[in-house]
């Protein structure tokens, strides 16, 4: 007799967790639909909320992303964040729109930095380490994208060249 009212114990301590467990996930979902938190992200960690509460409290900043195509997304970074930091929270950016709308598309981030570089009023941000506010990058700032090539022997950007796979063929023959 012991024994199954244990079991019955044990069944309902299950449920009730698991009733706990989907009105907290339902009352979470109905939060991030607010139109107030349309900026938290559908996921969030404690870093993005962090910088989310730290932009409320000003000691971050919101900087807008234009991209070749001329569409645009913003990214929340804090005063003291760096180029490296930037380029980060960009590629979670992307990694989350494109999970939102065709799911996992996979994007070569090394062929990207190789191929472009970041650029605030026509002044490049080429120096991962460097902070934004030493480039005059504030709120409400807009950064794009430049086409821009990484020499390969002094590893600066230079102008983009031409392949020329072909090139010397035309002497053999």
């Amino acid at each position: 007799m012991e024994t199954g009212f244990k079991e019955e114990e044990n069944v309902v301590e299950y449920n009730s967790n698991n009733v706990k467990k989907a009105k907290l996930l339902s009352t979470l979902t109905a939060l991030l639909d607010d139109a107030i938190l349309a900026d938290v992200p559908k996921k969030p960690t404690l870093s993005d909320v962090d910088t989310l509460i730290s932009l409320e409290l000003g000691s971050a900043m919101r900087i807008s992303i234009l991209k070749l195509d001329e569409t645009s997304f913003d990214v929340a970074m804090m005063n003291s964040a760096t180029v490296k930091d930037l380029k980060l929270a960009i590629k979670n950016k992307v990694f989350e729109l494109e999970q939102s709308k065709m799911g996992h598309r996979h994007i070569s981030w090394r062929h990207v930095w190789s191929n472009f570089c970041l650029a605030h009023h026509n002044e490049k941000l080429l120096d991962d380490g460097a902070a934004l506010q030493d480039f005059g990058v504030r709120n409400n700032s807009q950064v794009h994208f430049l086409p821009y090539v990484v020499s390969k022997g002094s590893r600066r950007h230079s102008k983009r060249r031409k392949h020329r796979f072909f090139h010397g063929l035309n002497k053999r023959l």
